[in-house]
């Protein structure tokens, strides 16, 4: 059997494969993928990523958001998140956002995976889902990036901050809140 035909049977659809993961089946791994997406067998998803794409109805699937994620970190500790999680808050704010903030321990920067643009941001501590007491706090950091009326926004934010459980904020504020988040909800 020739090598890159080799290197085609162990590849399964839906799944996506780091470089080097395909190494051990071929001895000229540059060579072959290059072949493999020429032929339109893998698509290249990211730096070192391919992916072999499920077909369905109405063409190729892409992968994942959470697996080029998972799969470019060779991690499962991380978030994704928008600012359009802001909106769902009830504070007037209605932009739409086409980027992914991706909080995690080991990477930070714009790196585009599959057809997305996602930013990279190390962060020391982030929860493992979105809380409302979570999206508070981090609206509030991230206030100097949103095109919204800055002002209105924080002090709906901060009345919002009021309502919610006043101990789980004050643990959010504390595990993800920058300095200048944590001295405005003391003073509010």
């Amino acid at each position: 059997m020739p090598k890159l035909e080799e290197l085609k049977s162990h590849l399964k659809k839906g799944v996506i494969y780091k470089r080097d993961e395909l190494q051990k089946w071929s001895k000229s791994i540059d060579r072959h993928l290059s072949e493999l997406t020429g032929e339109g067998t893998l698509k290249r998803v990211g730096p070192g990523l391919y992916h072999f794409p499920k077909k369905n109805a109405f063409g190729f699937e892409p992968p994942a958001d959470d697996m080029l994620i998972k799969k470019f970190l060779d991690n499962t500790n991380f978030l994704i998140t928008s600012f359009n999680y802001f909106n769902a808050l009830g504070l007037g704010t209605t932009q739409l956002y086409n980027k992914q903030i991706v909080y995690n321990h080991l990477r930070s920067g714009d790196i585009k995976l599959g057809n997305k643009l996602f930013t990279f941001k190390k962060k020391s501590a982030f929860p493992t889902k979105p809380t409302k007491e979570f999206l508070v706090i981090d609206l509030i950091n991230n206030l100097d990036s949103l095109a919204e009326d800055q002002p209105k926004v924080l002090e709906k934010a901060l009345k919002t901050a009021r309502s919610l459980d006043q101990q789980s904020l004050g643990y959010a504020a504390e595990k993800y809140g920058n300095p200048k988040t944590r001295k405005l909800l003391a003073t509010n």
